[in-house]
């Protein structure tokens, strides 16, 4: 593990390290350091933790997670841990750690950390190596993420789960979707056509990417202004072949739906599917609303866009405080 950077805002803090021998940003509201308050004995009994979809910056979902920290009035800490790679890293640190042979901890059984399957056994790293292994915790998964979440407990059953929550999840057939059959091409065979301007945007000055940014997203009426800094952050070619090279691997290795973990975990699952989600058709809803009748699986009747950070992050996490708030009675 490298020396952790960070910045903080009052309840809020931003941290760099390294997972993985990976860059990695956390944003955390609430406790920095569960390991720390547990040996003074104040450590709270849950944790909420976001695993965001792709790209992966945990900067799209600071108002997401600050809403959802006030939902319960600071009683539970929320973090959110970027993918592998998905983060700009401060000036002391490299996007891989040495840029040599890194070392893996316990248990990480590849060494593509920027693939899938990296980016899963990432997750579990973060979590054996900064949360007490006795912490209950609430999944909060975000597309690729519920995929992640699915995965993470079939591989880990010993993990902690109080609920998971997943939003606009893509955990199957994601290449036969709408979005996937456009996308595929580009992930898989011309990714690389990107990078050059990418880089040429990069060299910009903050105040240009600003504004390009900013007409880019100019046709959301209620943009949130906190996702205009972390998608600044996003005009990195190392966080943009990062996060492509992730996408072309869900193209590839995102399938059949994961039945069987679903079905021995289905009392801990909460499913938001979209109305008019590309990336994930209503037909997949109705599957596994087939499947699953007694589990709690529903079909958005707000509007919700798949990148709901973009615009309604605060009406999610109010949504979602809700749904989790029965099973947090007594905590």
């Amino acid at each position: 593990m490298g020396s952790p950077g960070g910045e903080s805002r009052g309840h809020c803090c931003e941290e760099h390290l390294y997972c993985c021998g990976a860059a990695t940003e956390v944003l955390k509201f609430g406790v920095r350091d569960l390991r720390c308050s547990r040996s003074r004995h104040s450590a709270p009994c849950l944790l909420f933790l976001v695993i965001p979809g792709n790209p992966g910056m945990v900067g799209f979902y600071r108002t997401f997670m600050e809403t959802l920290y006030q939902a319960f009035e600071g009683r539970y800490p929320v973090w959110a841990v970027s993918h592998a790679g998905h983060c700009v890293p401060p000036d002391t640190m490299d996007m891989l750690e040495g840029d040599t042979d890194i070392e893996k901890p316990t248990g990480f059984s590849t060494g593509d950390v920027f693939g899938l399957q990296g980016q899963i056994e990432h997750k579990l790293a973060f979590l054996r190596e900064h949360v007490p292994r006795d912490t209950r915790l609430v999944l909060i998964g975000h597309s690729i993420g519920c995929y992640i979440i699915l995965d993470m407990m079939k591989r880990e059953p010993r993990l902690q789960v109080l609920k998971s929550v997943l939003l606009f999840p893509t955990i199957e057939r994601m290449a036969a979707t709408p979005q996937g059959r456009l996308m595929t091409p580009v992930l898989c065979r011309l990714r690389y056509a990107t990078y050059l301007p990418v880089f040429l945007l990069s060299l910009l000055p903050l105040g240009l990417k600003t504004s390009i940014v900013k007409f880019a997203l100019r046709g959301l009426s209620s943009l949130d202004p906190k996702i205009t800094n972390a998608a600044v952050r996003l005009l990195s070619v190392d966080c943009v072949a990062n996060a492509m090279y992730m996408g072309s691997q869900e193209m590839v290795q995102v399938l059949e739906r994961d039945s069987c973990t679903i079905g021995q975990n289905l009392d801990k699952l909460v499913f938001y599917y979209g109305a008019t989600d590309h990336w994930c058709p209503v037909q997949y809803y109705q599957d596994i609303k087939r499947d699953f009748p007694d589990g709690n699986i529903q079909l958005c009747s707000r509007g919700f866009r798949h990148a709901f950070v973009l615009d309604s992050g605060r009406e999610v996490a109010a949504m979602a405080a809700k749904w989790l708030r029965d099973d947090l009675q007594g905590l």
